[in-house]
Formats: structure tokens, sequence, C-alpha cells
């Protein structure tokens, strides 16, 4: 059971935390357990407990929060939350929170280490002068003023990365397709294509999200296109370089050095690039700084006290805070994932948003929705988690301009959603979705203008391309030769019939290749795909 009104909160301690983050507790019942103790840890949560702090060796999986039948908050002191079963927190009623930006200053410090480690030949240096060699012609480096940095990603991470190297005296690049021009400008930050970039750039350094677009985008084709004698850090996300095409890279002399906070595979105790001396690695130091660790546990602790106060929480991960009409509750999954459909076919943020609310909700105070559209259209773009409060902040700082409208009448439905919005060179993308029958199903309803009907599915895949016949087949075909099952499919054409548009719900995603040679295949003017997990 929950606390009643007006009495002390529990907390649950599961891990060491400072001081200073239980003193931001504020009034409360503090008790401790050591989180990695599994037995311990779910006695310790079937007691009356309604929050729970921990860092990363604590596990709150189905079975942890099963346990804990009176539990309100789950808050993780660091940014990750691998170790937090989110679904089941939700589904149970329970707030997730964590703290995303604890670590953006380290993060960026730590890439900037790297970059000036790698510039200068510091650690093979160090390691050689350990041995008792004096070698200083051998680690003859370069300096970064008046030199190009491309920074791959302008969240929040990447634009103080990029603040802090501007003031070396270096030219700025970047690649974000998600920030626009006017933005990057307010940035001192000169916007370039990938391939420009990489041409251009004497050092690269990613900060970018691991998405399904981004894994490996920097590998054998990339590397092929960069400057010779480029530098190139990682202390975003393994994965996004492709280590064994670095390594190679390196071996050839095409890359001059490079330095690795993270891997594709962690722990990683072996990897091709251990072997080159130009090369600095560490164990994925980015957010281990004493100063980070610090503001990770304070922040959790103040969103656990707005939490159980019953106040909006600044980083609520599942869920945004305040009272919500339970008419209004259910639409919120839908705009999210209506806000993640958006970004997947406009492959880009908009320079402006509308989210229309038509029918019977449009009474109500739907001012959520906002934030659930803003939180789906950035969750899968952004390095930094996405929260709703954080969401209209991201789009603010991308210069992107928000409507909420609202009309009483929906001509086909009960009620309807819509996200509409104008890319920066003139493309309007629009997507509505609605919730139909007594279990309030979630549909897709249109799609840049196109009529259609159709169940939102975990994969979903768009095609648009000139209508003609044997199309359908030969999509078909290519999906059944790659083992892809189609679980549903609606076809949608222009009162013309000039053109349509193909909606596929399929059981497993699409290996990019194949929706390259699909998209060659038919003509397609538009090829998106999304996986709404």
């Amino acid at each position: 059971m929950h606390s009643a009104p007006g009495s002390i909160p529990v907390v649950l301690i599961a891990e060491e935390l400072s001081p200073a983050t239980v003193e931001a507790l504020g009034p409360a019942q503090v008790r401790r357990v050591d989180g990695a103790d599994r037995a311990a840890l779910l006695h310790a949560l079937a007691q009356r407990v309604d929050a729970v702090l921990i860092r990363s060796a604590t596990n709150m999986d189905a079975e942890a929060i099963a346990a804990a039948p009176g539990l309100r908050v789950i808050a993780r002191a660091g940014v990750g939350l691998d170790n937090v079963d989110v679904p089941a927190a939700t589904r149970a009623g329970i707030l997730v929170v964590n703290a995303p930006t604890s670590n953006i200053t380290s993060a960026s410090e730590l890439a900037v280490g790297l970059l000036l480690a790698c510039a200068r030949n510091i650690a093979p240096a160090n390691a050689d002068l350990r041995t008792g060699q004096w070698n200083r012609s051998r680690y003859t480096g370069v300096e970064l003023l008046d030199k190009n940095v491309g920074v791959l990603g302008l969240g929040r991470i990447g634009q103080l990365t990029a603040h802090r190297l501007a003031a070396f005296g270096m030219r700025v690049l970047a690649y974000d397709p998600y920030v626009n021009a006017a933005r990057a400008g307010q940035l001192g930050v000169q916007l370039l294509s990938l391939d420009d970039l990489l041409a251009q750039s004497d050092f690269i350094t990613v900060h970018l999200p691991k998405t399904p677009e981004t894994v490996g985008l920097i590998g054998a084709e990339a590397l092929s296109k960069v400057k010779p004698g480029v530098r190139i850090i990682n202390a975003a996300r393994g994965g996004i370089i492709d280590e064994h095409a670095l390594a190679d890279a390196i071996r050839q002399g095409r890359v001059a050095g490079a330095g690795i906070d993270v891997f594709a595979t962690e722990p990683c105790t072996d990897s091709p690039l251990f072997q080159l001396e130009n090369v600095v690695v560490t164990p994925h130091l980015g957010a281990s700084t004493t100063e980070a660790q610090e503001k990770a546990g304070v922040s959790v602790a103040r969103s656990v006290r707005l939490a159980l106060a019953g106040e909006l929480v600044p980083d609520a991960v599942n869920v945004s805070g305040g009272i919500i009409h339970e008419d209004v509750r259910p639409g919120i999954a839908l705009v999210e994932n209506l806000g993640r459909l958006f970004t997947a076919l406009a492959g880009a943020a908009p320079a402006q948003l509308d989210i229309e609310v038509r029918g019977e909700i449009a009474a109500l105070d739907v001012s959520v929705y906002e934030l659930a559209a803003l939180k789906g259209l950035f969750r899968d773009i952004v390095q930094e988690g996405v929260s709703y409060v954080n969401a209209p902040l991201l789009a603010s700082q991308r210069g992107i301009q928000v409507r909420l409208l609202t009309d009483p009448v929906s001509s086909e439905f009960r009620n309807t959603l819509t996200l509409s919005g104008a890319l920066a060179n003139g493309e309007m993308i629009s997507v509505a979705g609605t919730l139909t029958g007594p279990k309030q199903v979630p549909k897709l309803v249109g799609v840049a203008g196109f009529d259609l009907e159709i169940p939102l599915s975990r994969h979903m895949v768009f095609y648009r391309y000139q209508d003609r016949p044997g199309v359908i087949g030969l999509v078909g075909g290519m999906l059944g030769e790659a083992g892809v099952n189609i679980a549903g499919m609606q076809v949608a054409r222009d009162d013309e019939a000039a053109e349509c548009i193909v909606v596929l719900t399929i059981d497993s995603p699409i290996p990019a290749p194949i929706l390259a040679r699909i998209k060659a295949a038919i003509g397609a003017s538009l090829v998106a795909t999304v996986c709404l997990d």
C-alpha cells in the first residue's frame, strides 16, 4: 500500500549515495540495503517502500517490481536505465526517473581530453618514457589552432564540446539532420552533410545516440571518405564506429589516430584498437567524475521528493507528473508514437509542428499531448534522455515552433490526433491516429494526406511510389526472399490515383540493404521504417 496522506514516505537506498543526496530527499524515512544482494533486496522491497534509489548494481526487473506492491518511484542516480524494467514499472503505475543531464559536462570534457591526448600522442609517449625511452621526435603531434573539427550530433554534449573546441581556435563543422541552419548559426557551427564533414574534418568527435540508423555509421565506407590524417574521437556510444574498420584505416595510414571511450560490447578487454600505439582508449569513463556522480544523486533525490509530493517531475522517463484526465491518458502513448513516426518519415526535425486534437477530448486539458508529441519527436534522434519537461527545451534549442490546436469536431472518428509540420525545405509532413473500440486500440489513420486505417505495430515500414500494377507483389516477393513476414498491409491512393503509399506491419526489422533494393526496384520517393518498442 502507498503511504497515507501526510505520512513520512519510506525511501530505500540500495547503493552508496552521498550525504547531499540523502539531504535532498527532504523529510523521509531512509532505509538501506545492498542492492547487489538479490535476496536482501527483494525482502526490503516487500516492506512498505515508497521509493527506491539505485545506481547500476541493483536490478529493478519485473520480479523486483512485483515484490514491492507499494512502490511509487524508481530513481536511477545516473543516465542509463538498462537495469530498470521500465515497461513493467509503467504497467505497475511506478514513476521512473533518472538524471539525464548529470554527466553532460563530464562526457564533454572527456571527449576534449581524448582529442588532446590523440593530437599530442600523450598516451604512447607516457608509456614509452616509463620504459626508459626518450623519443621526442617519435611523438611529434599537431596543434588544434585553425583545424577543422567535425562534431557528429549537436545535442547537449555535442554543443558543449563544440563550444570548448571553438575556444582552441578550431573551426567547428557539424552533422545533425535534426538541427536547422538557424540554430547552428546561433551556436557558431557550420552544418554540413555527412560526406562533406568527413572530407573536410581534421578531427571528428562523435556525440550521436545509438539507434538502428547510427550503428556502424562510421564504418569502412565512411572511413574511405575521410580527410587523410584525420583523428577520430568517440565518447558517446559504442557501435557507432566500426572498431575493426577503424583499426584497418589506422593501419593503412588514412586515419592518424583515435580516442575511444566506448565499445560495441562492454566490458571490452580485447579489441583490434588495443594493438595500435596511436589509439588512446578508456573504459567508458564519460560519467566517471565525482561531480557527475554527485549531480546524479542529488538530481534524482529532488525528483523523488517532487513525485512523492504529487508534483510534476522534471526527469520522468515513463509518465508526466500532474493530474491527467482519465479520458486523456490513453492517448499519451499514441501521440508519442505519432511523434516517432513523424521523425521517421521526415528524416529531419520540423521548423514548425502542430499538434491537432479533434473530437470530444478537445474540451479537456490535453496539454500533455504537446509534451508527448515532442518526446516522441526527439526520442530516436538525440543522445540524452528525453522527458516530458526537457522535450520543449530540445524543441526551443532547435528553433522549432510548436502549436497545440483543438477542435471539438472530428469528422471520421470519435477523436483524432494529428501531427503536422513544415520542414526547413518547405515540405509538409503529417501523421494522424486514433484509439478505437473498448480496448482503445491505437491506429494510424493518416499519413502525408493519405487516408488509411491500420493498427500501430512494433515494426512498421512506409513506401511511397507512382501507382502501377505489380508493385505490391514485387515488394512481397522481395521481403519473402529476405525472410521478413508481413503481418499487415494497407495501400492508400491519392484522388488522381497517380501516387500510392503502402504501410506494412512486419514481424521483424527489414535489413537496410533490402530496404534500399526495394526502393530502387519500385522507384519509391519515400522509404521509412520505425520500431515502436
